[in-house]
Order: structure tokens, then C-alpha cells, then sequence
């Protein structure tokens, strides 16, 4: 009987080669700079917290899908499902040393316990900003402008930011009687794009308790089209044209908002009132966000948040109102890779270079070379073997080498080194001293 074990994966969890992890850290880097950009400072937390720190922030249903065990200490401890609640947590123990307002950003991998889906995994990683410690509108109009800087460094031009206000929902649960269950009916609305007007109004009168006639005034209002100016009048005109107090902060936070927007220099239509999104998660109270790709818009939202002000409630007795948003990097690459994004290469090499090996009685000179590359900032590896130029030159095709290195006698003999174009398949001869400025020629084409 066979010893081996079948090298599987559990469904939901996936393995990364290089193809998939150079443009994977690239997208992270990129995220990276753009927040360090708006002056968010990095931190992070534990994979494991206290149960008791997670259940009961993201609402029932995500309760459930949490990885939640007890521990060789038989403590009952939990994976994040997010990077927000183990972020308010930290708020509550480290914000009254470090002071307010707090920008933080934070990137790692969570865990969900749910179906897997096209772009949905059971472990994927989460790349976060948030602000905490201000309820000013200038943090919420801030983290639309950082979505679309980082949607613009990611090297995507066809996306859209949809904007809402659970203000505004609220204050329309408010109006007609239902604001105690708010809980349900949100979760239930959130899903109007994948199940349908009528199954959402179902769900709502069977799970929320609401008639057909609250569920459908709901609907009315997540349905206003137009214009980002004729979908907020509509909302107004669902008020009668006299909004209550909660609809009228979240109707004065949108325009404000969209004023902001526009006179930073936001794309006109980059960013999209959207009354039907409300955002899965129970904690939030404010705007709130979702980002679309346009040439993908079935692959679901890539980058979303929102504001959640009293989330950090549940630790401390400071108020530290907060509000942020989550770039979904294996869902955003899920996307890249079916849309064909020019990140998406196949290159399974970091390095550009590769030095090809003839005798190994040159190999010093080889390295010497490449590590003179390697000062000038260019990735080069050495092939470690002697072997035919032909398979030397099929490894370096197969991983996506830009340029090749190519020396035998004939070239040492003269100090000249030979240079291959990879992708134009063209060749020069150079001396020593000019490789370095012949390659990054190459590459800066």
C-alpha cells in the first residue's frame, strides 16, 4: 500500500506561483505607496483573537463563518474574518498613546468559512486604510480620493466608485417604523443585485418581519436612477421634500462628498450614488463604498468600506468613530486574470536578467557581472548548470527573462559581452563597462 499522501488543497484555499505572486506583490506594493502617500502609517495584528473580540461585530450570518476553535490552552479564540474589528480592538488599546485622528493601514490574509465563488476564497488577503478619532466628512470625501488613486496606480481605467449613506437608510426606516429592524432589511437590500427585486422583497417580509408595502418603499428609493444630482433629489422627494434629521446628514454627506470629489480633480463619473448598496456588515453607520471594475462588474465589488462609528465601543469607553476601506487583493486578481491586465504576464521570474553559463570556469565572471547588475537596481540570475544554449534559452522563455547574457570564448576574448533582446529577439555586442546602461535601455522601452 502507497505511503504517499495526494498533494491536495482544501476547496476555498488556493496555491500562488510565481505568475500569480509577482503581479500579487506588485498590486501590494502598489497599495502600499498610495496610502503611505495620504500619510496612513502601517501596523498589523494577530491572526488569532479572543472570540469573544469578533462575534457579534459583523452581524449573525458572519458569525457563522467564522474559524472559531479552542486553543492547546483550551481558550476559545477565533481567525479575523476582517482587518476592521482586530483594528478597532487595537484602537481601544494603543489610540490614547498614539492620539487622534489615527490613519493606519494594515495588509495581510483573513479567513470566512463561506462558499467559494468566482473571485471568493475562504482565505484571501485584505489590504486596509482606515482613519479613526474624527466624524469629520473630510475623512469620508478623503477615502473616495484614495480609491481612485489606488485604482489608477493598479493601472485600470474603466472602474466606478458607488457611494451610499446608511444615514439616509436609516432615516427612511425611521420614517416608516421599521428602524428597529434595520438589521435585516440591510442585509437583505445588499443582496438586490444577485437575487432580484422580488426575492429581496420576500426575504425582507419573511427574515426582517416588514410588510410588502415598507419593503417596497425601501426599494423605491435603492432603485433611483439618473444622474448623481436627480438620484439625491429623488431620495429627498421620498421624504416629501422634508427629510428627517438622519436622512438629511446623510443626504448633506453625499453632496458634500461629491463637491469635494469634483474639485480635487476626480474623473467626471468616477464616482456613482448608488442607494441600493448598504454593505453586509452590521457596523457600519455612514457612507459607505463599493468599487466596481466596469469592464467586469459581475466579479462583484473590489475595494469597499465604510464608516462605522461605534465599532470600537465594544473595547473602550472613548468615542473613536472610524472610517476606511478594504482592497480585495485575490477577488481584484481573480479579475485582472480574466480580464488579460497588462500585470497578468506569465512572468514567473522577479529578475529581468538572465546570464547564461557556458563553462564554469567563467562562472566568477558571470556573477561578477550580474552582481554589477544588481547594484544598478536590475534582477539578474546566474543559470546554475552547463548545459546546452538551447535549453538554457527555453527555461529562460518559459519564466519571462526580458534580457539575456550570452559569453563564450569568442566574446571574452575580445571583452565585449553579448546582449539578447528576449521579446524583439534582436542581439548587440557591448564592452564590460556599457551593459549596465545597453539592458536598462532595453528594459525602458
Amino acid at each position: 500500500m502507497s505511503s504517499l499522501i495526494e498533494p491536495r488543497t482544501l476547496q476555498g484555499f488556493r496555491d500562488y506561483p510565481p505568475a500569480l505572486m509577482i503581479p500579487r506583490e506588485r498590486v501590494l506594493q502598489t497599495a502600499r505607496a498610495v496610502y503611505r502617500s495620504y500619510g496612513y502609517a502601517p501596523i498589523d495584528t494577530p491572526t488569532l483573537e479572543f472570540a469573544e473580540v469578533l462575534l457579534g461585530k459583523g452581524g449573525g450570518e458572519n458569525d457563522r463563518i467564522v474559524y472559531r476553535f479552542k486553543d492547546h490552552g483550551d481558550r476559545d479564540v477565533a481567525m479575523r474574518f476582517d482587518l476592521t474589528v482586530p483594528f478597532a480592538r487595537f484602537a481601544a488599546t494603543h489610540v490614547p498613546q498614539l492620539g487622534t485622528p489615527f490613519k493606519r493601514y494594515a495588509m495581510g490574509p483573513v479567513w470566512r468559512g463561506e462558499r467559494p465563488g468566482q473571485g471568493r476564497y475562504r482565505e484571501f488577503w485584505q489590504c486596509d486604510f482606515d482613519t479613526i478619532g474624527t466624524t469629520s466628512n473630510a475623512a469620508d470625501a478623503e477615502v473616495a480620493l484614495v480609491i481612485n488613486d489606488l485604482f489608477t496606480a493598479l493601472a485600470f481605467e474603466n472602474f466606478q466608485i458607488r457611494v451610499n449613506n446608511r444615514l439616509l437608510l436609516n432615516g427612511l426606516l425611521e420614517k416608516i417604523g421599521v428602524l428597529d429592524k434595520a438589521v435585516p432589511v440591510l442585509r437583505s437590500l445588499d443582496k438586490l443585485a444577485k437575487i432580484g427585486r422580488e426575492k429581496v422583497i420576500e426575504e425582507m417580509t419573511r427574515d426582517a418581519g416588514v410588510s410588502a408595502e415598507q419593503a417596497d418603499r425601501v426599494l423605491k428609493l435603492a432603485e433611483a436612477l439618473g444622474t448623481n444630482a436627480d438620484i439625491l433629489s429623488a431620495a429627498e422627494a421620498t421624504f416629501d421634500g422634508n427629510p428627517n434629521e438622519k436622512a438629511r446628514e446623510g443626504l448633506l454627506r453625499l453632496r458634500e462628498l461629491l463637491s469635494i470629489a469634483e474639485m480635487a480633480g476626480i474623473p467626471e463619473g468616477r464616482i456613482r450614488i448608488d442607494l441600493s448598496i448598504a454593505r453586509g456588515l452590521d457596523y457600519y453607520t455612514g457612507t459607505i463604498y463599493e468599487t466596481f471594475l466596469t469592464d467586469l462588474p459581475g466579479i462583484g465589488s473590489v475595494c469597499s468600506g465604510g464608516r462605522y462609528d461605534n465599532l470600537a465601543s465594544k473595547f473602550t469607553k472613548q468615542v473613536l468613530p472610524g472610517v476606511g476601506a478594504s482592497l480585495g487583493v485575490d477577488r481584484l486578481l481573480a479579475a485582472m486574470e480574466e480580464i488579460k491586465h497588462p500585470w497578468m504576464t506569465g512572468q514567473s521570474t522577479p529578475a529581468p536578467v538572465l546570464v547564461l553559463q557556458f563553462e564554469n570556469t567563467w562562472l566568477g565572471h558571470y556573477q561578477r557581472v550580474a552582481r554589477g547588475l544588481r547594484s544598478a537596481g536590475i534582477g539578474a540570475e546566474v543559470y546554475p548548470e552547463v548545459k546546452r544554449v538551447k535549453a538554457q534559452f527555453e527555461y529562460a522563455d518559459k519564466r519571462g527573462f526580458k534580457v539575456a547574457l550570452v559569453n563564450g570564448s569568442e566574446e571574452f576574448a575580445v571583452g565585449v559581452w553579448k546582449i539578447k533582446d528576449m521579446v524583439k529577439r534582436e542581439e548587440m555586442k557591448v564592452p564590460e563597462a556599457d551593459v549596465v546602461a545597453a539592458i536598462r535601455g532595453i528594459l525602458e522601452v
